[in-house]
């Protein structure tokens, strides 16, 4: 597979997680948009949240727990974050791995 988070969580590309556990890894973004951007990703490929079967929905729960975790960890759970998925090429996915952006670290405007 010619996934780059695929390889990230891999071991293919190097980088640095700010968390994990059995079935998420988040990371910083390469180009980030607050001072807080970090991308928290399912282990296994799921091309975006349509991809993902009924019965393993639970994985969205996992991604909700790690973001709340990694808040929690980076002192931004207080002041308040941003969490935005988007799902397919009309929605701004560019990389077809389901992965949700934290934003956090300044006031953020409204995104519409």
């Amino acid at each position: 597979m010619d996934c780059i988070f695929c390889k990230i969580i891999n071991g293919e590309i190097p980088s640095s997680f700010v968390y994990e556990d059995e079935n998420v890894v988040a990371f910083e973004d390469l180009n980030p948009m607050a001072p807080e951007h970090i991308l928290v990703i399912p282990k296994k490929h799921y091309a975006s949240l349509n991809d993902i079967p009924e019965d393993e929905m639970g994985i969205i729960s996992d991604i909700h727990k790690a973001i709340q975790n990694i808040a929690k960890q980076r002192g931004f759970d207080k002041a308040g974050y941003r969490v935005v998925n988007n799902c397919g090429s009309d929605g701004g996915q560019e990389v077809f791995h389901i992965h949700f952006h934290v934003l956090a670290g300044k006031t953020l405007g409204p995104i519409c």
